[in-house]
C-alpha cells in the first residue's frame, strides 16, 4: 500500500509544474519533438528539455528516435483524462467562487457588500 502512495506522490510531483502540464496537453494532441514543443510553447529549448527529463524520469512520457530527433509521447493516454478531470475540478471551484461572490453581492444585511461592476 505504501508503494502505491509513493507512486502517486511521485507522479503528482512530476505534474506539479505549469510548463510540464502544458507539455502534456500538447502531447495529448500528438507526438512532438523538442523543437516543435519549443515553438508551440514559446520557451527555450533547454527549459523544455529539462521538463521533459522530469516527465521521462517519472515514466509519464517516453521518447522514440526519429532520425536525428526524438519524438515524445504520453506513456499512458489516461493522462489526458486526468488533465480533463483536473480542468473540471478547477471549473467547479470557479463556479463555487462565483456563486459565493454573487451571494455576497446580493446579501441585504449590509455585511461586506461587493460593489457592482
Amino acid at each position: 500500500m505504501e508503494e502505491l502512495q509513493q507512486f502517486k506522490a511521485d507522479f503528482f510531483k512530476a505534474l506539479a509544474h505549469p510548463l510540464r502540464i502544458r507539455i502534456l496537453e500538447l502531447l495529448a494532441e500528438g507526438d512532438k519533438n523538442v523543437n516543435e514543443l519549443q515553438a508551440l510553447l514559446g520557451s527555450e529549448g533547454s527549459a523544455v528539455s529539462q521538463q521533459l527529463a522530469v516527465l521521462r524520469n517519472q515514466n509519464v512520457v517516453y521518447g522514440t528516435k526519429d532520425g536525428n530527433k526524438v519524438k515524445y509521447s504520453l506513456r499512458d493516454p489516461m493522462v489526458i483524462e486526468l488533465l480533463a478531470i483536473a480542468r473540471e475540478i478547477f471549473n467547479n471551484h470557479l463556479i463555487n467562487a462565483i456563486s459565493m461572490l454573487d451571494r455576497l453581492k446580493d446579501d441585504g444585511d449590509g455585511a461586506e457588500k461587493i460593489p457592482n461592476q
